[in-house]
């Protein structure tokens, strides 16, 4: 399993999500708008987001998680989570707590840990894959360089229906650092 190195930008600071960041991750997953295009319904408990966060280190030893907190606050705000499916190939994921929408923070997180993955660790290429329907996501993504790839449909089963995903790739000779 590959390390989670803490990583700094001017506002945040991203280090190992961690099951103590239930607490602080808990109204996330209990929000119904933040999890409209996750994979999982909403989360009834603090104890099923701890039980979250446990999870993946016990599931698939490639899959590491950064929580993402301010530079002066270490309550975790949000997270980004990368999952190694092949050699030097990665999948990325994100969420952010509802305040800070819209403020650049998500952005801001995504960016670090790309640069993490192309410029330290020497990925080829990072992918994502969002519903259709998730603007803000699909937005996010190409204003960071990724290419739309292609539309699987019917791809999911998820608590609100069978969706369709939207596939984003990026390469290590696209990075800019945007």
């Amino acid at each position: 399993m590959r390390s989670v190195p803490v990583l700094e930008t001017a506002r945040l600071r991203l280090r190992e999500r961690t099951p103590d960041d239930a607490d602080a991750l808990f109204p996330i997953f209990a929000d119904v708008d933040a999890m409209t295009y996750w994979s999982t319904a909403p989360h009834d408990s603090v104890e099923q987001t701890r039980a979250e966060l446990t999870k993946p280190p016990e599931r698939d030893a490639t899959w590491r998680a950064w929580a993402i907190t301010l530079t002066d606050d270490d309550r975790a705000i949000g997270f980004v989570w990368v999952g190694e499916k092949r050699i030097d190939v990665c999948e990325i994921g994100y969420m952010l707590a509802r305040e800070h929408w819209g403020c650049g923070i998500a952005r801001e997180a995504v960016r670090a840990v790309l640069d993490q993955l192309f410029r330290v660790e020497r990925q080829r290429r990072v992918f994502a894959d969002t519903d259709p329907d998730n603007t803000p996501s699909n937005a996010l993504l190409a204003t960071l360089g990724f290419q739309r790839e292609g539309l699987l449909r019917a791809e999911w089963e998820t608590h609100i229906g069978i969706r369709d995903t939207v596939l984003w790739g990026l390469l290590a000779s696209e990075w800019t650092d945007r």
